[in-house]
């Protein structure tokens, strides 16, 4: 399943917010392209990300860590090794787990909050 990343992968690990500030996901959404991917905030040992996907993203797997989505604005499609593709609108999640192969798709522009480990690998292991 090794595939190539989009050409206009993305991917900032900074913590953009952090504690105490405001965080501005509207501003996020306007001010980016797909495949954009921005860390916002840390919370204990996960961190909340917000992406923004179109068209597919390579087969992957996190080895150690489970990997949640919330779709805020769009629709995605989530292929996990061994099971029908999961279809999500705005408002829903679900849960990746640990050692999943998986991909996210997006047949248009949409807004999906991630949170994961501290430390993991967007591309996967």
């Amino acid at each position: 399943m090794n595939q190539q990343l989009p050409q206009n992968f993305k991917n900032n690990e900074d913590v953009k917010y952090g504690a105490l500030r405001v965080v501005d996901i509207p501003a996020e959404i306007s001010a980016h392209a797909p495949w954009f991917n921005q860390t916002l905030t840390t919370v204990n040992d996960a961190v909340v990300r917000i992406g923004l996907f179109e068209g597919d993203f390579p087969w992957h797997k996190h080895d150690e860590q489970d990997e949640f989505f919330l779709v805020l604005d769009g629709t995605i499609w989530l292929d996990v090794d061994g099971q029908s593709p999961v279809e999500l609108h705005e408002h829903q999640g679900f849960t990746v787990p640990k050692g999943t192969f998986h991909r996210p798709r997006s047949p248009q522009p949409s807004a999906v909050l991630m949170v994961e480990s501290v430390g993991i690998v967007p591309t996967g292991d």
